[in-house]
């Protein structure tokens, strides 16, 4: 899956998403927070950058697998879950610099796969094959969370065309992360294909510059079907 190393130069030079997402936190809660021994829930992020989420699920207890193309990335990520969640490993976490669409792990293995604005840096075809690699890995009845940017988002249609629905943005927080795809609504049943059952989409936006500007997610709700 193509990737733009742009991505390793913003991980070395900026503090770069060091929290999660109140949604990533909802979706986790909501779905495993009430599950006793939690050392039996495997959770995977793709594009997982430098750990925030996989920070916080680690200290929930939960065993996380991340991947991220930029070595920086993964190093940052390892340091900080050293740092500060004891045995994440030993419960058999680990996180690798590898392909998202190419996950070195077994068919049905995990209970949840997680892409918060990772997907969104592939076009759509590259990006459906990814999906596809998470079905794969994830087990019958497992969840998919997916967050990704919505057309309409500030910076779509400025700077250079990427492809269709791709923006190498000019505007706003995307501009100099490479070229970015927003998603309509309706794209979305034939961007996750066949193997997941998508149960909902949400809407969330915030605004910027005194609301003169919007930046538009989709949050998909998704669950592995059975064979």
């Amino acid at each position: 899956m193509s990737w733009d190393p742009v991505w390793d130069d913003v991980y070395r030079t900026r503090a770069w998403g060091q929290y999660p997402g109140e949604d990533v936190i909802r979706f986790v809660q909501r779905q495993y927070g009430a599950v006793a021994d939690r050392s039996r829930v495997r959770l995977l992020e793709v594009g997982c950058g430098a750990g925030a989420n996989l920070w916080f699920m680690a200290r929930e207890g939960f065993v996380v697998h991340g991947i991220d193309r930029s070595p920086t990335a993964v190093q940052l990520a390892h340091e900080r879950l050293d740092r500060e969640c004891p045995g994440w490993r030993e419960r058999g976490g680990r996180i690798d610099a590898g392909d998202m669409a190419h996950v070195d792990v077994p068919d049905a293995c995990m209970d949840a796969v997680l892409d918060v604005v990772a997907i969104c840096y592939a076009d759509f075809d590259e990006a459906s094959r990814a999906y596809a690699e998470l079905a794969r890995v994830t087990r019958p009845g497992g969840r998919l969370f997916a967050r990704t940017f919505a057309t309409g988002c500030w910076g779509e249609g400025t700077g250079t065309s990427a492809g269709p629905r791709m923006w190498d943005c000019a505007e706003g927080p995307l501009a100099g992360l490479g070229a970015t795809r927003f998603t309509a609504e309706d794209e979305v049943p034939g961007l996750l294909g066949p193997g997941w059952r998508l149960d909902r989409i949400e809407r969330a936006t915030q605004t910027e510059g005194n609301r003169q500007h919007e930046i538009r997610y989709l949050q998909i709700h998704a669950t592995r079907e059975t064979a």
